[in-house]
C-alpha cells in the first residue's frame, strides 16, 4: 500500500526512477567551502560593481573605475587611488626618434569669469571653447551685402533729391549692422565647457541659458563634419543619453572636433590618466620655476 500523500507504489512504473531522481535533496555547502557568497573565496572577493557608487573623485570610486582598471585601497586616506603605468602615458610623450606625441588640446588653468559662476567647488575644470568663426558667416555676409546695397541705394537716392528715402536707407543699414553686432556678441558669450563631471553649454546675452549633461549619463557621442567642416576644421557634436530627452544633445560648429572628441572621451573612460598627466605637468612646471 502506498503512502497516504502519494500514489500507490508500482515497481513497473517507468517514471518512478525519474521522479525519485528529481526529488533528491540538494546538498548544502558550508559558506567557507567552495565559491559562493559567504566569507570564503567566492564572488564577494571580487571588486564591487555596485551602481550605488558614483563616478566622482576620491571615495566615490569603488571596485573598478570607468576604464575597468583596478584601484588600490588606501584606508588611511579614505579613498582609492588609480594605478597608472608608464606605458599608458607613453602616448603623451615624444619617443626616442623624436616623433611628436598624440595631440591634446591645451587646458586653461582657470575658467573665465563668465564660466566660473556655473562650476561648483569640487568640480575640476578641463577647458572652455567658443564656437568656430564659421558660426558668424551668415551675419557677416549679410552685413557686407547690406553695406554695399544700402550704400549704393542711399547714394542713388541722394542724387534724386529724395531726402526722406535716403534717411530710411541709412537707418535700415544701422539696424542691420546692429543685428550683426548682436550676433557677434552672442557668439562671444557662447561657450562649450568640459569638466571632470559634465559637459555644458552656456549662451545668451540678456536671457542666459545653461544646458548640461553628466558624463556618466552619456551613452553615445559622435561628431559630424561636412566637407566645409573638414576644410575649415569644425564639426557638430551629438550626445545621447539612454534614450531620454535631455537639454543638451546637439552642439554645432565646435572647433578642432577630432581633438575635442578625444578630450571628452578620455575624460569619460580614462579620468585617472588625465589626473596623472595634469599632475605631472604641474610638477614639471614647479621644477622649472624652482630652477
Amino acid at each position: 500500500m502506498g503512502s497516504p500523500s502519494g500514489p500507490p507504489f508500482d515497481p513497473d512504473d517507468p517514471d518512478r526512477e525519474r521522479r525519485e531522481r528529481d526529488t533528491e535533496p540538494i546538498p548544502r555547502v558550508p559558506p567557507d567551502e567552495g565559491p559562493g557568497y559567504g566569507s570564503g573565496p567566492g564572488l564577494s572577493d571580487g571588486p564591487s560593481l555596485s551602481d550605488d557608487v558614483g563616478y566622482g573623485d576620491g571615495p566615490a570610486y569603488a571596485g573598478e573605475g570607468r576604464s575597468g582598471r583596478a584601484w588600490i585601497n588606501d584606508p588611511e586616506a579614505g579613498y582609492q587611488s588609480p594605478i597608472i603605468s608608464e606605458d599608458e602615458l607613453a602616448g603623451l610623450r615624444a619617443d626616442a626618434a623624436g616623433n611628436a606625441p598624440r595631440r591634446v588640446l591645451p587646458l586653461e588653468d582657470e575658467p573665465s569669469s563668465l564660466v566660473a559662476r556655473y562650476l561648483f567647488p569640487t568640480e575640476r575644470f578641463r577647458g572652455e571653447w567658443k564656437r568656430h568663426w564659421i558660426h558668424l558667416a551668415t551675419p557677416i555676409l549679410i552685413g557686407i551685402a547690406a553695406t554695399f546695397v544700402l550704400g549704393y541705394l542711399s547714394g542713388f537716392l541722394a542724387g534724386q533729391d529724395v531726402g526722406a528715402l535716403t534717411t530710411v536707407a541709412v537707418l535700415l543699414w544701422f539696424a542691420v549692422m546692429g543685428w550683426v553686432a548682436w550676433k557677434v556678441a552672442d557668439w562671444w558669450y557662447d561657450r562649450f565647457i568640459l569638466t571632470n563631471k559634465r559637459v555644458m553649454v552656456v549662451n545668451g546675452i540678456i536671457t542666459r541659458r545653461v544646458a548640461m549633461m553628466p558624463l556618466v549619463r552619456v551613452t553615445d557621442m559622435k561628431y559630424e563634419q561636412t566637407p566645409s567642416g573638414r576644410a575649415l576644421n569644425y564639426g557638430t557634436f551629438v550626445l545621447e543619453s539612454a534614450g531620454q530627452e535631455q537639454a543638451l544633445r546637439e552642439i554645432k560648429n565646435l572647433p578642432n572636433p577630432n581633438e575635442l572628441y578625444l578630450r571628452v572621451v578620455e575624460e569619460m573612460y580614462e579620468p585617472q590618466a588625465v589626473e596623472a598627466r595634469l599632475g605631472k605637468e604641474q610638477d614639471e612646471a614647479k621644477a622649472d620655476d624652482g630652477a
